[in-house]
């Protein structure tokens, strides 16, 4: 039995009887031959082996995909058409897991939230359009007040139902174009694209008495009240990630000091 790449076919659909039988020069440079679809694989697969950025993966297999589908237009592999569909089957199903992998990679898995892996790919693409845009963008470190008493005296189950809780109202409460990740044990980084200090405060304190109104239930099903303190920072004008953060973490261990609940904001 041949292979498709001995058969050398060429990626274009038969002509109807009547019509002319040669292919112009233009259209004749973008076709590829069975032979260069598999010399294209080995590219890509070299390509894929000198990456480790899934993204990347998943763009060099979507060509790999593209150029596969491509052999359905031709119509003299009606022999071999269920050798394509089942590489294109393959590709599909690499391209899902791989999707599942980068998910994984980029959330935390107890909260749902952005892990700093996700944060940092947000925060690039964020701060570019914000660049662009000449707009505001604004930095929120949080931190959940008195978090290892209330693992000591409830549990560490408590503990973790307070964190997941306290992802999901500020999810419910925040717009969609904003990004929130769990940056590390109870700590939290939200970053507000198009926002001023100003209102980034008002954020603040919004998500605030939206804790404040909804204690959560120990498991003597007995309301605990659970409060944060928060730092905010407006990134300056082509201030990297670790700057504006570091800024923002100053402003909340000056809240945390001064209390609980409490909101500072980073010159």
């Amino acid at each position: 039995m041949q292979t498709l790449s001995e058969k050398g076919l060429r990626l274009v659909k038969s002509t109807e009887v009547g019509e002319e039988n040669e292919v112009s020069e233009e259209s004749s440079k973008s076709l590829l031959t069975i032979d260069e679809y598999y010399q294209h694989a080995e590219q890509y697969a070299r390509e894929i082996r000198k990456t480790h950025d899934v993204n990347e993966i998943i763009r060099i297999l979507d060509a790999v995909l593209s150029e596969t589908r491509d052999l359905h237009q031709s119509d003299e592999m009606s022999n071999t058409r269920q050798e394509v569909s089942d590489a294109e089957q393959k590709i599909e199903s690499l391209k899902h897991e791989l999707a599942l992998i980068r998910e994984l990679v980029h959330t935390d898995q107890m909260t749902g939230l952005f892990n700093r892996r996700g944060l940092d790919e947000h925060f690039i693409r964020e701060t570019a359009r914000a660049d662009r845009s000449k707009n505001p963008l604004c930095v929120i470190l949080i931190d959940l007040d008195n978090f290892k008493e209330i693992n000591e005296t409830y549990g560490y189950p408590f503990g973790d139902n307070v964190l997941i809780s306290f992802a999901r109202m500020m999810m419910n409460a925040l717009r969609p174009t904003d990004v929130v990740a769990r940056y590390g044990g109870e700590e939290f980084v939200i970053l507000l694209p198009d926002t001023e200090i100003d209102e980034a405060v008002r954020v603040i304190q919004r998500l605030q008495r939206t804790l404040a109104n909804r204690p959560i239930l120990n498991a003597d099903n007995q309301p605990v009240s659970i409060s944060f303190s928060g730092g905010v920072a407006l990134r300056q004008a082509d201030e990297h990630q670790h700057a504006v953060i570091k800024r923002a973490d100053e402003a909340l261990s000056r809240a945390k000091n001064i209390g609980s609940s409490q909101i500072e904001v980073a010159p």
